[in-house]
């Protein structure tokens, strides 16, 4: 058995030599080649079967293995236009979770447009779907080598430039990290509250695996004018509206999808030091 025709591919060779034995032996290389192979089914298991009966008690430890980080489209827009190599480890303060909280780039990085595999597993889903950017190597080789008909490399610009059409969309700009995909940074995705597993992780099965951007929404009660657009946009349920708009801090993220929609400009993305620590790729590289 193999891959179409060959024992492995490069890019499978690639990932197996990045893992090293240890994540070898432990199955975290074959648990990251199904991932990989099979992104739509493997979210779509997710999203359909495991989150909605995970236990209380492994949602932490979940959670502690697979988290993204949300970012401004600012912050997002750095990481893709990354001139630099960094190699960052140990992250805690940007990634709060006890594994899976290095970056290493090489910059400017390389990077593939893939099908958004939340998407492509949800019966109605939001258009376009190659819309999730994986960054850095090994994973863009294996992407671009196993899916060739779902993703295409992409270089700054255009990777911008779905960042900028996903922001406008309402789409909140996540940075994915993953304890099998060598426990750092792979991917920015671009997502919605109707499709995103991890969204929904969050909001409808009580899931910890979100990290705040470090900012926090504020309202301008002087330009509200309580449309309720930004409580329809938030994808985390964190803005209600009465005589103007409120914010609830504990569940705000600071992904500034309100900011982006509110069409009064009521609202504006503050920094908030108990937020967190940014993902801004600008700082953190000195």
């Amino acid at each position: 058995m193999g891959e179409r025709g060959r024992l492995l591919r490069s890019s499978s060779w690639k990932i197996l030599r990045a893992g090293g034995l240890r994540n070898l032996l432990n199955l975290n290389l074959l648990h990251l080649y199904l991932y990989g192979r099979w992104t739509k089914q493997y979210l779509g298991y997710q999203k359909k079967t495991l989150l909605p009966k995970m236990r209380s008690a492994k949602k932490k430890p979940w959670a502690d293995r697979t988290h993204f980080k949300v970012l401004t489209p600012g912050q997002a827009g750095s990481i893709v236009a990354l001139e630099t190599n960094i190699v960052l480890r140990n992250q805690e303060q940007v990634i709060p979770f006890r594994t899976a909280r290095d970056i290493i780039l090489n910059g400017p990085p390389e990077i593939a447009a893939y099908e958004c595999g939340c998407r492509k597993s949800s019966p109605n889903p939001c258009r376009p779907s190659q819309v999730c950017l994986v960054v850095g190597q090994p994973f863009v080789d294996f992407i671009l080598e196993h899916h060739p008909k779902d993703s295409r490399r992409v270089g700054k610009d255009e990777a911008l430039a779905i960042i900028e059409a996903e922001h406008k969309r309402g789409h909140v700009q996540t940075a994915w990290f993953k304890e099998i995909c060598l426990e750092r940074f792979y991917a920015i995705c671009n997502c919605c509250k109707c499709c995103c597993v991890g969204i929904q992780a969050v909001t409808r099965h009580g899931i910890p695996m979100a990290a705040g951007s470090g900012y926090v929404a504020r309202v301008n009660e002087a330009d509200c004018q309580a449309c309720a657009v930004c409580e329809e946009a938030c994808p985390f349920g964190a803005i209600r509206v009465e005589d103007r708009a409120v914010v609830d801090w504990e569940k705000c993220l600071g992904c500034g999808v309100c900011q982006g929609q509110c069409p009064n400009g009521a609202v504006k993305l503050a920094r908030d030091e108990k937020k967190g620590l940014p993902m801004d790729i600008r700082l953190m590289a000195g």
